[in-house]
């Protein structure tokens, strides 16, 4: 793929980047990446990512712009309240980069169907709000064999990780193990909105790395972020040999 004089001043700050490259650019150009959750973490996700020259996103999320999303969900405005979240982060991205294709997908994939649309993409990103959620989207990545870069965050606090279960990686259920209780979300506990932009940003940066295969991916490690403090922690996620969803047989 040869880039335009265009494209190469459109992306020109990041393809000076020695480590990134033209090689970069194509890659990414060439990428279809899966986004779930049009929220406080997809908001920034897609941005970026849109931004960035990915050639293609899938966008998936079942539920219409609120008011009271707009605190940490910057992607969508007053003037799409009452829209599909799908649509109005659409319509925000497309007027960002008019290049890319966006596919949408107002519902929530179980099942076979969340198998076929992961299987679709070379990347998945899981920006949704709640645990069960989360590990559906884990277990159909881990059966279509593709990447999975996940956060999560409340109150004052999130994680983020990526997840590529091999035989020696785990994957995001490797993390949890068997949870009797699911964790509580933002709608019951409140978060603050630029906690979700730190770590929406973060799975911008850990998807253009694995696209691009540049640097160190999170694979194997949990970072923990804890604003009030300002701190970050890095825990090691062990495979875990009796893991539901990806231990062999």
């Amino acid at each position: 793929m040869d880039l335009s004089d265009e494209q190469l001043l459109r992306y020109s700050r990041q393809i000076l980047l020695p480590q990134f490259d033209i090689q970069g650019q194509e890659r990414l150009l060439k990428a279809c990446v899966l986004i779930f959750g049009l929220g406080g973490l997809g908001s920034p996700v897609s941005l970026y990512l849109a931004a960035s020259g990915i050639g293609k996103l899938i966008l998936v999320d079942p539920d219409t712009v609120d008011l009271s999303n707009l605190q940490r969900q910057i992607v969508h405005s007053e003037a799409t309240v009452d829209l599909p979240k799908v649509i109005s982060a659409q319509q925000r991205l497309q007027a960002i980069n008019s290049e890319i294709q966006i596919e949408i997908h107002q519902q929530a994939f179980t099942g076979d169907e969340l198998l076929a649309v992961v299987q679709q993409a070379d990347l998945v990103l899981d920006c949704t709000d709640n645990l069960a959620t989360r590990l559906a989207i884990n277990a159909a990545c881990v059966k279509a064999n593709k990447p999975l870069v996940s956060a999560a965050a409340i109150r004052f606090e999130g994680q983020i990780g990526v997840f590529q279960a091999t035989e020696t990686s785990p994957c995001y259920q490797c993390f949890y193990g068997k949870l009797a209780d699911l964790p509580q979300t933002c709608s019951t506990n409140g978060v603050l909105g630029p906690v979700l932009g730190v770590l929406g940003s973060m799975q911008a940066i850990e998807a253009i790395k694995l696209l691009t295969q540049i640097g160190e991916s999170l694979t194997g490690r949990m970072l923990l972020f804890d604003a009030l403090s300002m701190e970050w922690t890095v825990i090691r996620v062990p495979k875990r040999a009796d893991c539901p969803v990806c231990a062999k047989d």
